[in-house]
């Protein structure tokens, strides 16, 4: 399928011949609703919000990239400016001037030079071309932003497309998958089949790339159940990237909230991302979308003009007392204004979009924070929040939190209310720093391997409103994180200043890749640990992709520029670690099997009314009950978590499972022999898992027998509730 690029993304405007002119479009008055350009199988309804705006002129484009008519829009109806064209239909290009007053001290940054981006768009076309004329105010005038541009923005910035959404999706339904047995995959569009040898290479970076079913099958293998996909809304090449030779590839900078990202589609049609989701619903496989409503790739008062700047600058966005500069609670320079009712209506008609028609199943959310913060600050009762909660789409979603920004009380970990997961950094920190070898971790650890009871039991939440994960595509990958001491991002161009300082990393004994045996097999443990830990833990595991095959980046720990071989997965270099990924696929057979790993009510620890057994209990080597003294222990590294297999799940006494499981956990740097406890019940403990390429995995091992640790090592055995029995698992 090899796409040739259609004229508009092709041919700059002023090379365009000119053309005889067209007949004037006929206009009516249409409805202000809904917003953005409607098909209805007659002709197309444009409406665009704009509280502060004079006048709208509707800007048509041939397929050439000609601006063919301006139509000024007739109506305007509760600060909504609409009309209905009988004559356009779907693939008409368009875009919008907005007159008003130029104001930056009022916050209005009118300036009807400026071809601006309907914020409803469904599809864009076209590459922003970064232009002096982009911006609203001169570059290089002594008055600065409060300077007005007359250049004509037009030839430089994409446009939005009129689809038709109809779409066949026959007999694809929702997966549903349970939140205690969801667990999510964290991946790229881009890079996840750039170096895909069973994908073509036409086909290589795009959401029909992503939908090639070899590619499924994998994904599918691993035991994950949904796949959790970096920003795919349309965005910006920032302009100092492309000054340096790279590009935004994480695509944190969006530019429309309701368009997929022209770049990952082979075809010029949105029906490409649909056909992928039908794909992974097929397989059984939930889509999720990495979202970002905080800010937009406008920028501060500095930024250019693309959308929602000229359209109505002081409704969209969060301004300072002087309202000539943005509240920056991102670091982008920009904050969405979500206490505006019509910017909280854009972003849920977006976030409905993506449920209702391209069928995802829900969204993690960047920086949000933001989206629960008023004027007062955080507020778990805010607007944006509370719709979340009832509207009858969204509530259904799996909904999870990026729980922090930069602004005051940014950091919300634990803070959202029902309904929504949270990414757990202290869950992340914890295991690093454990398996590191960092003292006085033993007890947050256990926290930590619960649920994190100490941030999310509260409200009625569920251990699974913590998301776990030990790396993300924010920071080192799991192979980077036991290979470098230190971030080496100076292929970023910033002198490596750039990404995070206090990564908890080690390189066991030696700065990146080397031949040393003894360093490869401790660092090949190392993540046996952190991989075990992750997905053995009460919560919801997130798995990077990747990481189950030892996907490098050379040690860049903030590689959102990278869009080459650095962050391209190397499918031919993966074969080198089938062991690894047969070990995740193990581990998440193990998950699956075993209800005692994915409890849905937070364990207490305490002894059951009328059953003499407690739902977990931890054990010292010495096969002890683990007391105040020995957890305020700093020295101690080592610990038993056992869980019974009688103790009931809930209030209707359905016992946890016929097996009770016993986890050790040693990161000392010595061996240590484990005193085993009393299986409940009657029967040997069998190990089912670990760390340690010397122990046979599926022996049985006596009660009280003294079961050697070797250095930072973790292991699951489990024992039959019941009679004795032996079977390997």
């Amino acid at each position: 399928m090899n796409r040739k690029p259609s004229p508009i993304e092709s041919i700059d405007v002023h090379d365009a011949a000119p053309q005889p002119a067209r007949r004037p479009s006929r206009v009516r008055e249409g409805l202000p609703f809904p917003l953005g350009a409607t098909w209805d199988g007659l002709g197309v309804n444009f409406a665009l919000f704009s509280a502060h705006a004079t006048r709208v002129e509707l800007c048509l484009f041939d397929d050439e990239g000609r601006e063919t008519e301006r139509i000024t829009l007739p109506e305007h109806t509760d600060e909504v400016w609409h009309g209905y064209l009988p004559d356009a239909r779907p693939g008409q290009v368009y875009g919008y001037r907005v007159h008003g007053p130029y104001e930056p001290q009022a916050g209005h940054r009118f300036n009807p030079n400026k071809l601006l981006l309907d914020p409803y768009a469904k599809q864009i076309v076209g590459q922003l071309r970064w232009h002096d004329a982009l911006f609203g105010y001169v570059i290089g005038h002594p008055d600065g932003d409060l300077s007005f541009d007359k250049r004509d923005s037009a030839p430089y910035v994409p446009k939005a497309r009129v689809i038709d959404p109809a779409f066949t999706w026959g007999s694809e339904r929702r997966p549903q998958i349970p939140w205690d047995h969801t667990v999510i995959y964290e991946t790229h569009v881009r890079g996840y089949t750039m170096r895909h040898p069973r994908v073509a290479p036409e086909l290589r970076g795009t959401f029909a790339g992503l939908a090639v079913q070899e590619v499924i099958e994998y994904i599918k293998g691993l035991g994950v159940t949904a796949v959790e996909l970096m920003p795919i809304h349309a965005f910006v090449d920032d302009k100092y990237l492309l000054d340096n030779g790279l590009r935004n590839y994480w695509g944190y900078n969006t530019l429309g909230f309701f368009a997929p990202q022209p770049r990952y589609m082979a075809t010029r049609t949105v029906a490409e991302f649909k056909e992928m989701v039908a794909h992974f619903h097929d397989a059984g496989l939930e889509v999720l979308l990495d979202v970002v409503y905080n800010h937009t790739a406008e920028g501060n008062e500095n930024g250019p003009t693309l959308s929602l700047r000229g359209i109505d600058n002081q409704s969209y966005y969060r301004l300072a007392e002087d309202p000539r500069h943005y509240i920056n609670d991102t670091g982008t320079g920009n904050t969405l204004n979500l206490s505006h009712p019509r910017v909280l209506q854009l972003v849920t008609d977006s976030l409905r979009y993506w449920a209702n028609d391209m069928r995802v199943d829900g969204f993690r959310f960047d920086l949000a924070t933001i989206l629960g913060r008023e004027w007062h600050g955080f507020d778990q009762g805010g607007g944006f929040l509370d719709v979340c909660g009832q509207d009858p789409t969204l509530a259904r979603l799996k909904l999870i939190a990026e729980p922090w920004d930069l602004g005051p009380g940014g950091y919300q970990a634990g803070g959202f209310p029902p309904g929504w997961a949270e990414w757990n950094d202290r869950f992340r920190d914890t295991a690093r720093a454990f398996w590191r070898g960092d003292e006085g971790r033993l007890a947050e650890l256990a926290t930590r391997l619960t649920g994190s009871a100490d941030l999310f039991d509260r409200r009625g939440r569920r251990p699974f409103a913590s998301v776990n994960f030990i790396t993300s595509h924010d920071g080192f990958t799991l192979e980077d994180l036991v290979s470098y001491d230190d971030k080496h991002n100076e292929a970023n161009g910033e002198d490596n200043h750039d990404g995070a300082d206090h990564n908890l990393s080690w390189n066991h004994g030696h700065e990146g890749p080397t031949d040393d045996p003894a360093i490869l097999a401790l660092r090949d443990r190392q993540k046996r640990n952190l991989l075990a830990t992750l997905l053995l833990s009460q919560g919801t595991p997130m798995l990077l992709a990747g990481d189950e095959f030892s996907h490098t980046q050379n040690g860049n720990n903030n590689a959102y520029c990278q869009d080459n071989e650095l962050t391209w997965f190397d499918w031919l270099a993966a074969e080198h670690s089938r062991d690894l990924s047969a070990y995740v696929r193990h581990l998440l057979r193990i998950r699956r099997h075993y209800p005692l790993l994915r409890r849905k009510h937070f364990l207490t620890g305490k002894a059951f009314e009328g059953v003499d057994v407690r739902d977990v209990t931890w054990l010292t080597p010495e096969g002890n009950v683990m007391e105040q003294a020995d957890w305020e222990d700093a020295s101690r590294s080592t610990v038993g978590m056992l869980l019974d297999g009688r103790t009931a799940e809930s209030a209707n006494r359905r016992a946890g499972g016929e097996y009770s499981l016993l986890m050790l956990v040693h990161a000392g740097a010595d061996a240590i022999d484990f005193k085993l406890p009393s299986s409940p019940g009657a029967g040997d403990w069998q190990l089912l898992v670990t760390s340690d390429p010397d122990l046979p995995q599926g022996a049985y091992h006596e009660d009280g027998e003294a079961f050697t640790l070797q250095p930072r090592t973790i292991c699951l055995l489990r024992a039959r509730v019941g009679r004795r029995h032996r079977e390997y698992a």
